[in-house]
């Protein structure tokens, strides 16, 4: 396998070449999703050349070039790398994202990223060549290449399981010291800048989002468009929040009843890539993916937003009860109103024994005025029984006068 190792002269040719090309398709072609919104993460770069090149050594019986490679963020930052994928070649101007280690694309395993962070901050170039080879025992100064080319080796040893075999000089001495020394750091580095999720939804009435922020700048000043009455306010306490740091959760506060709609906020910062950072290639096609060996300050961005529905309102009621309590309620609970005593109710010539019970209520009907309304009612009988008997009567008699 070969690698891209590009003189910058040519890196650079290759560059114009590629651009003028993906100009010349962008003429015909669709536009592309923008990369951003692909992308965890906000650093873009890309690799416009090598910065130096390194021995060439042979690696699990191939023969390689290494290099140090430079990636060129969208501010003009330059950021210098190593290869941690020893398995894809790199892919003249090609555009990469700053990413997190658990994110790695590239053939191979990076199975313990801690050591190799632990390399690139103990070798080529944080440490100098002569330093390097003084910390491997050597007798003599070794040279920046071989410094290079045994720093690379190393990496690939941890990340692609690599082995170096026939290399010149003193590149096997550092590489074994590198190899032997490294030890587990465990703690990535700090992103620049990203905001996880990028999107989220929701209901009026609750916080919506749950936001994340990754970022090696403090005190970074939020910039918030939202309706209004909507704020953003930290998750744990629910307080409305001016500015964020690395690790604050943060959400959209909108109250019951706010009609439909979204909002966004955004983070703008001067921070620093730091050493370790890895950068993954944002084409389908695939390319080398690269870690920082160098970082620097750069100015970057990011944001994120949310939408919610209408929710959370409560209706008041549109009518009053329909229904009015019929009576106003006694005065003294426990104590039934006695009735109007009606005509009915007078007392009879001979007065009624007294109830046995005193504390009975009074019945509504007396004993006399149910006897005089049962009589009335035979009398009433009676007389209608008589009109029926007189009126056929009649009839019969008028019948024979007729016949005679």
């Amino acid at each position: 396998m070969t690698h891209v190792s590009l003189p910058r002269t040519a890196g650079r040719a290759t560059l114009a070449a590629s651009a003028a090309a993906l100009l010349a398709f962008g003429l015909a072609a669709p536009a592309a999703a923008d990369p951003a919104e692909v992308y965890e993460g906000s650093v873009r770069a890309r690799y416009v050349d090598n910065a130096q090149n390194g021995e060439t050594v042979t690696v699990n019986g191939s023969s390689v070039g290494t290099s140090l490679f430079n990636l060129e963020l969208e501010d003009g930052t330059v950021l210098t790398t190593y290869c941690i994928d020893l398995e894809t070649d790199i892919i003249g101007g090609a555009w990469y994202r700053e990413d997190k280690w658990e994110n790695y694309p590239g053939k191979g395993d990076f199975a313990a990223p801690g050591k190799v962070h632990w390399i690139l901050q103990n070798s080529y170039p944080t440490v100098s060549a002569a330093d390097l080879g003084q910390a491997a025992g050597l007798g003599r100064r070794a040279s920046e290449a071989e410094a290079l080319a045994a720093t690379q080796a190393a990496i690939w040893h941890f990340t692609n399981g690599a082995t170096l075999g026939r290399a010149p000089g003193n590149t096997t001495r550092i590489y074994d010291h590198l190899v032997e020394s490294a030890e587990e750091l465990p703690q990535e580095p700090g992103a620049t800048l990203g905001i996880t999720p990028e999107t989220a939804s929701g209901s009026a009435g609750e916080t919506v989002g749950e936001f994340t922020v990754e970022t090696s700048a403090t005190a970074i000043e939020v910039d918030l468009e939202a309706p209004e009455g909507v704020t953003l306010v930290d998750i744990e306490t629910g307080e409305s929040v001016e500015t964020v740091e690395s690790g604050d959760t943060v959400g959209f506060a909108v109250p019951a009843g706010t009609a439909a709609g979204e909002a966004s906020f955004s983070l703008e910062a001067t921070a620093t890539v730091a050493t370790g950072r890895l950068f993954k290639g944002e084409s389908d096609e695939p390319t080398q993916t690269l870690i920082t060996a160098q970082g620097g300050e750069t100015t970057v961005s990011a944001s994120a937003s949310a939408t919610w529905e209408e929710g959370g309102e409560t209706t008041p009621p549109t009518e009053e009860p329909s229904e009015e309590p019929t009576e106003e309620p006694s005065g003294e609970p426990g104590e039934p109103e006695a009735p109007a005593p009606s005509p009915s109710d007078e007392p009879s010539e001979t007065p009624s024994a007294p109830a046995d019970d005193s504390n009975q209520p009074t019945l509504p009907v007396t004993g006399g005025a149910l006897a005089g309304l049962v009589a009335a009612g035979i009398a009433a009988l009676g007389a209608g029984g008589g009109a029926i008997y007189l009126s056929r009567k009649r009839k019969a008699a008028a019948s024979e006068s007729l016949e005679g």
